[in-house]
């Protein structure tokens, strides 16, 4: 885990003295680091293969909150337009990830971010669910989630992996990781991520006649993953373990979908 100080994480930016020791020169706070010193002790690996985010016990540590919203102002401050694509990938993602932690535990307890609604638009679909809210300024651009995955980040990466790696607050999503994203292994870590749902339950599920049911996930951003069954199921055999590729064997179509919004609280 990060050892950094709350008053570093709280405050603006951290210090160095300068080589002289006559004056003292702000560095900007790694917002990534501080995400994940706060991810490192709010999230946990549980036995379900779920990741549980202790929404209770962190929305009761006033520090903690003020840590989140530094970390979020300090990614805002941030240009990932001049960043390469792994590092803007995993910018946009530890953001995305980051935002939906901070509209939940502001409404901590709720039964599923469904529950949340959007703020300040008119679109129906801003009723269930609060991915439409303007949350973030960036770049001199105001964003809610659903412009962060929708019209930044999916085509940012232009791989169907960037779906495991935001988390939705549910215990049907992809985990949420444990520490935040790093451009340096962001590929390794999204096959682990890809790994980690598929050949989970609520990834994939071949049924005792059969048939395959897969996470709504699969459904709802069919053309990330070719567009048809068939893309799916490629995709599906490419992370699939031993037991469930076997079980893949000889499947040409998609019997069913489903999705749990339950909160993924401890």
């Amino acid at each position: 885990m990060i050892d950094l100080s709350r008053r570093a994480i709280i405050g603006a930016g951290l210090f160095c003295l300068g080589s002289s020791g006559a004056a003292m020169a702000q560095t900007p706070p790694d917002p990534a680091a501080l995400f994940t010193d706060l991810l490192s002790r709010y999230v946990t690996a549980h036995a379900s293969g779920i990741n549980r985010v202790a929404y209770a016990r962190w929305k009761a540590s006033e520090p903690d909150l003020a840590a989140l919203d530094a970390a979020i102002d300090a990614f805002a401050r941030q240009s990932p337009s001049h960043l390469g694509r792994e590092a803007a990938f995993a910018y946009w993602a530890n953001l995305y990830n980051a935002l939906t932690l901070k509209v939940v535990l502001a409404r901590f307890p709720v039964a599923s971010i469904r529950d949340i609604r959007s703020e300040g638009v008119l679109d129906p679909r801003g009723l269930i669910g609060p991915w439409r809210t303007r949350l973030v300024r960036v770049e001199g651009r105001r964003l809610s989630l659903d412009a962060i995955e929708n019209t930044v980040l999916r085509p940012l990466a232009r791989d169907p992996r960037v779906h495991y790696s935001i988390n939705c607050a549910s215990m049907g999503c992809p985990n949420l990781p444990l520490a935040a994203w790093n451009a340096e292994t962001l590929d390794a870590d999204l096959d682990a991520a890809a790994r980690a749902f598929i050949n989970h339950p609520r990834g994939v599920s071949v049924q005792a006649d059969g048939t395959l049911r897969v996470s709504s996930i699969y459904v709802w951003f069919r053309s990330d993953f070719g567009g048809d069954d068939a893309g799916v199921l490629a995709h599906l055999r490419r992370h699939a373990a031993p037991a469930l590729a076997q079980r893949l064997t000889g499947q040409t179509r998609i019997s069913g979908h489903a999705y749990d919004w339950a909160i993924n609280a401890t």
